[in-house]
């Protein structure tokens, strides 16, 4: 059930749920334990009076003392040292009339009866002040009040008797700490003494106890509150505003969500928002790049499509042998290229999965240009007696930031297209050096026509072809494939007619790793 229930809250609420479970079993032990402390307290004091009366009923039955005033008045003036740390012992004889006191011993005899006819005591053990209640019908009232007789009476009467007996009492801003026992000699009840101590330090040691538990309570509970509203404010708030965010662009919502604030912390959650907003702008130029390769792709076949439609109805209804081999020309040249489109479509879908999975990393571009070239090598210089070089300006390395087999499909597509615009004989150099700013440079040169256009930029459009002659061997998406994938490598590529003489010159620069 617990789990469910905070399945359902936020991050705050169950924080601050957490600590309010936490916060009642502290108060709940804190309780038992303030509970406790007074009793415990009132009982060390206790024993030690239990021990002063014990040795007291032990010497006044040593030294022969009989439990009267006048010899109680002499014992006491003669071991008034033992009672020393004691505020006050009280004698009583077995009718419950005071016969000896310690704050009296300088005064006469005849005072002891009035001393205490007015003591007022708070009970603690409400068992006993029943007792006394229904025994002595004493009116306590609101602050179970009730004079020494009355407990002495009680206690006299009680199944407790011959038990020492504690209790305390509230005197004006005094806490003080009676207790009382029958003195037995020959079997037989001779009286009682009361031994009365003031405990201002119990009552203290509880306060001070009391008072440092809600102090560090309050401070805990201020700590708390500053720490949800900086959790809120700096932590859960931001976390939210990414889920809006998320969720806005899962809805596909035209609403706005500004997370920039959030892209220029230097803590995790920026590195999250700067992590996520990439993510989105690539899924949104991915879904816009399917979107805009899709519409492209279905006006390209559009026109072979129709092509092949008028073809076809002409082919039914002529009978000339020679139109009729042309038409089927055509009508194989646009299965050819719708087949060539669809083929390579296909490849760059395939790609752009297999793009997700693959990892950059730290890359030398001279073997692996020397791969390609040895395997175009051995097809076209057999082929068609075109010579592939690689050449170098001598340095030893050159190492780029990627991915190697994307950087061989560059390389194998670039070589493609100079190969389709070279002739039979006709050399292709692929060059590699480094600049001043150490940046790698690629560069791969043919000598076929060259450029016709003005704006090298189209030849990397999609589905864009200047060879009307090769309809249906090229998609016009090979160039489009080469920009993509050295943009994905943080490079650039510019395509140039040479300068020397006649052909081309494509040109990549990678960045300084």
């Amino acid at each position: 059930m617990i789990n469910n229930l905070l399945k359902n809250l936020s991050i705050l609420k169950k924080f601050l749920f957490i600590n309010f479970v936490f916060f009642t079993i502290i108060g709940l032990f804190t309780f038992l334990y303030l509970n406790n402390i007074q009793p415990n307290l009132i009982k060390k004091k206790s024993s030690n009076h239990i021990k002063i009366i014990n040795n007291t009923i032990e010497n006044l039955n040593r030294l022969e003392i009989k439990f009267d005033e006048e010899d109680i008045r002499r014992f006491l003036f003669s071991t008034r040292f033992i009672f020393q740390s004691l505020d006050r012992v009280i004698f009583f004889n077995n009718e419950l009339d005071l016969i000896g006191d310690t704050d009296t011993l300088d005064l006469d005899p005849r005072s002891f009866s009035s001393r205490l006819d007015i003591i007022e005591l708070e009970i603690l053990n409400e068992e006993k002040t029943k007792d006394i209640t229904e025994q002595k019908n004493i009116n306590i009232g609101n602050e179970n009040l009730v004079s020494l007789k009355d407990v002495l009476f009680n206690y006299a009467s009680s199944k407790n008797y011959g038990i020492p007996f504690t209790f305390t009492q509230q005197e004006f801003n005094n806490f003080k700490l009676t207790t009382i026992k029958n003195v037995f000699k020959d079997d037989k009840n001779i009286g009682y003494i009361a031994i009365t101590e003031n405990a201002n330090d119990v009552r203290a040691a509880i306060d001070e106890r009391k008072t440092f538990i809600i102090r560090t309570a309050f401070a805990v509970g201020i700590v708390i509150l500053i720490f949800s509203f900086v959790l809120n404010r700096y932590f859960l708030k931001p976390i939210k505003n990414l889920v809006n965010y998320t969720n806005t662009i899962k809805r596909k919502e035209h609403k706005k969500i500004n997370i920039d604030n959030l892209k220029v912390r230097n803590d995790e959650l920026g590195l999250l928002s700067k992590s996520l907003d990439e993510m989105t702008l690539d899924l949104q130029k991915r879904i816009s790049h399917a979107e805009n390769f899709s519409t492209d792709l279905v006006h390209e076949i559009r026109n072979p499509l129709a092509s092949l439609k008028s073809a076809s109805e002409i082919l039914h209804d002529t009978r000339d042998i020679d139109q009729r081999l042309k038409l089927i020309n055509i009508l194989s040249h646009d299965v050819q290229r719708i087949e060539r489109l669809i083929t390579d479509y296909s490849q760059i879908l395939k790609d752009e999965v297999a793009l997700s999975k693959e990892k950059f990393r730290k890359v030398d571009l001279l073997p692996v240009i020397q791969s390609v070239v040895d395997d175009y090598n051995n097809i076209y210089h057999v082929k068609r007696n075109i010579k592939i070089s690689n050449i170098n300006d001598g340095n030893k390395a050159y190492f780029i930031h990627g991915i190697e087999n994307r950087i061989e499909q560059i390389i194998a597509n670039l070589l493609d297209n100079a190969i389709s615009f070279s002739e039979d004989g006709q050399d292709i150099e692929v060059k590699l050096s480094k600049n001043s700013n150490k940046e790698v440079i690629m560069n791969i040169i043919d000598e076929g026509e060259g450029f016709k256009e003005k704006d090298t930029e189209k030849i990397f459009k999609r589905f864009y072809s200047n060879r009307p002659d090769k309809f249906g061997q090229h998609s016009g998406l090979g160039l489009n494939i080469v920009k993509n994938l050295v943009e994905l490598h943080k490079a650039t590529i510019v395509a140039s007619n040479r300068t020397d003489k006649k052909g081309a010159n494509m040109e990549i620069k990678f960045p300084k790793l």
